[in-house]
């Protein structure tokens, strides 16, 4: 399994032949879907999901499916059978490669700002991206895609999701809305020179690879 990381929330895994991208948004490179057999939506933030380009892609590439909540779907309206809605404890298989779905909401940005839908897209039992929530998946796993910032987060919550998650390495992603200082500063805290989150922590830059095993 290897991974891409692109702009913002959004990573490329590529695994025995099947490429998915997960949440390409209006932060993300408009090509990131590009050679895609499969697109996974956790939410319907623009960051996450950009209605306009993933129309585009669904129109250049008729094999291209997508799964995502019901939020997402219903404004897709008119693809068809191409996107398929799914939820907490649903579980399917892109071309050989294993999909469970965990969460349901968005984390709370502020008491007075409605919720919306969230879902996290568990693959091949070992990679969880849990969009923006702090869904604990189901079992420790190899890989945690880690939302480091937003308007919903806080460094001391995200220690203790990593601690609790318990995966063998926690890999940066959500971070544009961080200077480079920033960035800096949130690994700083959230990796060695931190209190400890008990796993291995690492940020990629746009475009870098990981060769996840």
């Amino acid at each position: 399994m290897r991974l891409t990381k692109l702009g913002h929330a959004c990573v490329r895994i590529e695994h025995q032949g099947t490429t998915v991208v997960i949440d390409p948004g209006a932060f993300t490179e408009a090509d990131a879907t590009r050679g895609a057999d499969a697109v996974l939506i956790t939410h319907e933030h623009m960051d996450h999901f950009a209605e306009d380009r993933l129309r585009a892609a669904v129109e250049a590439d008729p094999g291209l499916r997508i799964w995502t909540n019901r939020a997402v779907a219903a404004q897709l309206e008119g693809i068809g059978a191409r996107v398929t809605v799914v939820g907490e404890g649903d579980a399917f298989d892109i071309d050989g490669l294993g999909v469970s779905v965990h969460g349901e909401w968005h984390a709370v940005i502020h008491p007075d700002i409605p919720r919306v839908g969230n879902i996290g897209f568990l693959l091949d039992g070992r990679l969880f991206h849990p969009g923006d929530a702090l869904t604990v998946p189901p079992h420790p796993v190899d890989t945690l895609l880690l939302p480091i910032a937003g308007p919903w987060t806080k460094v001391s919550e995200l220690i203790d999701y990593v601690r609790e998650a318990g995966p063998g390495r926690a890999l940066a992603i959500h971070e544009a809305v961080l200077s480079d200082i920033g960035q800096m500063v949130h690994g700083r805290l959230l990796g060695e020179g931190g209190p400890g989150a008990g796993a291995a922590f690492a940020q990629l830059t746009a475009g870098e690879q990981l060769d996840l095993g």
